[in-house]
């Protein structure tokens, strides 16, 4: 049968990270944390969106290192493959694309809810 959330849009976030150890745990594992300050947003676009793909960048690496399709809503439960660091709960990935892409491939693309800024 058809997904109940077939006709709704599709969402995608660029997430973050302060090192590329915590993309090597996620592509391992399939699993993300993030921010708690994030969890809202992540989770409601989640319930309100027939895909979320979440886009992943190394903070100075000047590349995305792949990107992966959001496949659970984030719960309570914390993960200590990233310390305690200021995350909140673990929700399920399932990577698509696992490869350093560099930003200057993606000049092209503008985000319109950043004031037209380039996607990176």
């Amino acid at each position: 049968s058809p997904s109940p959330r077939q006709n709704m849009p599709i969402r995608y976030f660029i997430m973050k990270s302060s090192n590329l150890q915590n993309i090597d745990i996620s592509q391992q594992k399939g699993i993300w944390s993030t921010t708690p300050s994030n969890e809202r947003k992540l989770n409601g676009a989640f319930w309100e969106s027939s895909t979320v793909y979440l886009i992943f960048s190394v903070q100075g690496s000047g590349c995305f290192q792949g990107f992966a399709r959001m496949c659970s809503a984030i719960g309570c439960e914390k993960s200590q493959d990233w310390g305690s660091a200021g995350f909140g709960g673990v929700f399920k990935v399932d990577w698509i694309r696992k490869e350093s892409i560099p930003f200057q491939f993606a000049h092209h693309l503008l985000n319109p809810w950043n004031d037209s800024k380039k996607v990176q």
